[in-house]
């Protein structure tokens, strides 16, 4: 397993858990929320065992905080610095990384009365900060 800062491992877990919540705030709903967060730790449950590891470490990552858009771009910051940290120390992780966020973003998304626009907008932006097509 890759040697990663504890701010390095921070950054990788806190964007993971960010971009789901991105894609659930974009529809909200007081019961698609847990339908969403269970959806969302299954996808991340699916990583390979490296990525599994790190995600899971560490308990519940603090949310970022401020007005919806200030959340989005703290959230989009954080996914490009995971992926500048993926490719600096673990290119061989970065895909791997990539299809977790998207894989997770996706469930989130399904998990609850299908998938609505501005779920589908959030999951854009997420795959624009990650580099992923």
């Amino acid at each position: 397993m890759t040697d990663y800062t504890d701010e390095e491992k921070a950054t990788l877990r806190s964007a993971a858990f960010g971009a789901m919540m991105l894609v659930s705030a974009a529809d909200p709903g007081f019961f698609a929320m847990f339908k969403e967060s269970m959806a969302g730790a299954k996808a991340l449950a699916a990583a390979p065992a490296d990525l599994r590891e790190l995600l899971k470490s560490g308990g519940m990552p603090p949310v970022p905080k401020g007005s919806p858009a200030e959340v989005e771009t703290a959230v989009l910051a954080q996914l490009q610095q995971a992926v500048a940290i993926l490719q600096a120390k673990a290119p061989q992780d970065l895909d791997g990384y990539k299809a977790v966020i998207v894989a997770a973003c996706d469930h989130v998304a399904n998990a609850s009365k299908g998938v609505a626009e501005s779920e589908t907008a959030a999951i854009a932006k997420v795959k624009g900060a990650i580099g992923a097509a």
